[in-house]
């Protein structure tokens, strides 16, 4: 089956039936797949209003659904249910003429996800943005030349504990960088119990030591700034170009931005690969989880302190400047996890705003159906 090699395993098949046998969409059954009304499949690239889609009836581009299924935004990574509209019939073998019809395909519904990587989107509007679905586990690339930024991995950080994955650190262009060791050092301090890894995809340093992360269905996402060399690492992995690459920028070692959608590509070895664009910016959503994974004995110092409402600042008993005095905890760590705060209760507020208005307006649109409701009573 094409599915499994795309991270079909047990716990699909039973999300999968148990919308079936729930009733939600039931129909005929064949010996084969392409006979199915109903069949697995998952996307595997955006390209904003089209998806393109594997299934074991082979790949399909399918128009993207108008409105959110079961409240879900549909992400690279998904698993959907397709229905597949064919010219063909259950009484003539399955070939190219009978193959199905990838402008009358439509998805039905998205399987419960194992795992969910979203930022806040960028822009006036407050909402989720899905970078990808399904993870298996998340690589975080920081180049060693221009882009060596922890406070910038710690936000990437928090966001894939957050979003259930596994998090392991990949530090490219180890070939353009003089303290390798310094460097990965503060990055094994800055994220205590994550894999850390420098590699260089010029002399191919370090890279079989990632290998080991990519097994038959399992997916790896690739997540970082643009430039740090993730399409490079694709190609490297995959022993041949799948994506296009640009060189490296003279004036600031920053690679040229390649990669303009997402997409999910099966390595010639097994196990899966998502590549995503370059982030300029990566603004939390949800950070319960990641900000206490991130940033743990800060919380704990905070609760300390002699009083329950410390501000941090001269007030007497204060184990967070305690510990800053005594160089247990880093201004820097401090000022980070201030700033983040800051930005969460922002960000909370702007959610609370929202969906006051929102009720709002559900409000007004009861009244107006109560209003035409009576008056055609009357």
């Amino acid at each position: 089956m094409i599915i499994n090699d795309y991270g079909w395993d047990k716990y699909f098949d039973n999300e999968f039936k148990k919308n079936i046998i729930d009733g939600i969409y039931s129909g005929m059954t064949a010996g084969k797949d392409c006979y199915l009304p109903i069949q697995p499949g998952r996307i595997i690239a955006d390209y904003g209003q089209m998806l393109r889609v594997i299934s074991n009836a082979g790949e399909l581009l399918i128009n993207r659904p108008v409105r959110k299924l079961d409240d879900m935004q549909l992400s690279v990574g998904d698993w959907v249910a397709l229905g597949l509209s064919q010219t063909g019939s259950a009484d003539r073998p399955c070939g190219p003429e009978h193959s199905p019809d990838a402008q009358s395909t439509q998805v039905h519904f998205v399987l419960a996800r194992k795992t969910k990587f979203s930022r806040a989107a960028a822009g006036i509007e407050v909402k989720e943005q899905i970078v990808a679905a399904n993870v298996d586990t998340v690589f975080l690339i920081q180049s060693l030349n221009r882009d060596f930024n922890m406070r910038r991995l710690e936000r990437y950080l928090i966001a894939a504990w957050e979003s259930g994955a596994v998090p392991v650190v990949v530090l490219t262009k180890a070939d353009c960088c003089d303290d390798v060791a310094d460097k990965t050092a503060i990055v094994y301090n800055t994220a205590p119990g994550v894999d850390v890894h420098a590699i260089s995809c010029v002399t191919g340093e370090g890279i079989e030591e990632i290998r080991k992360y990519f097994a038959p269905g399992k997916t790896i996402a690739l997540l970082g700034s643009s430039g740090v060399g993730k399409s490079t690492l694709v190609n490297t992995l995959a022993g041949k170009e799948l994506l296009k690459t640009q060189e490296i920028r003279e004036d600031d070692s920053r690679g040229r931005h390649t990669t303009t959608h997402r997409e999910l590509l099966l390595l010639p070895g097994g196990g899966l690969i998502l590549d995503t664009p370059g982030m300029r910016s990566l603004s939390l959503w949800e950070a319960d989880t990641g900000m206490e994974a991130m940033f743990g004995d800060i919380e704990e110092l905070t609760k300390l302190c002699r009083f329950y409402d410390c501000k941090h600042g001269n007030e007497p008993g204060c184990a967070v400047r305690q510990a800053i005095d005594t160089g247990k905890l880093e201004m820097k760590r401090w000022e980070s996890w201030l700033k983040l705060q800051k930005e969460l209760a922002h960000l909370e507020a702007k959610k609370e705003g929202k969906l006051r208005l929102q009720e709002k307006q559900w409000g007004k649109q009861i009244a107006k159906f109560q209003k035409e409701f009576y008056k055609g009573i009357r």
